[in-house]
C-alpha cells in the first residue's frame, strides 16, 4: 500500500472520529468505547498495510 494512501486514510479516519467526537452528542462512556475501538481496529489495519502484522485469522486460541 502507497505511503499516501496510508496518510490520507489515517486523516479520513481521524476527521470522521472528531466530527462524531464534537457534533454528535453522547454520554462519555460511550465516546471513550468508540475512541478506543476505533484507534485498536485502526492500529492493527495500519501493522497489516506496513506488513508487520500477518493475516490475524492465522492466530489459534486454545487446540
Amino acid at each position: 500500500m502507497p505511503l499516501i494512501n496510508l496518510v490520507i486514510t489515517l486523516i479520513v479516519v481521524g476527521m470522521l472520529l472528531w466530527l462524531i467526537n464534537r457534533f454528535i452528542p453522547m454520554a462519555s462512556s460511550i465516546k471513550t468505547i468508540l475512541n478506543v475501538v476505533v484507534v485498536v481496529f485502526v492500529g492493527i489495519w495500519v501493522l497489516q498495510a506496513v506488513g508487520l502484522w500477518g493475516d490475524v485469522s492465522t492466530f489459534r486460541i486454545g487446540r
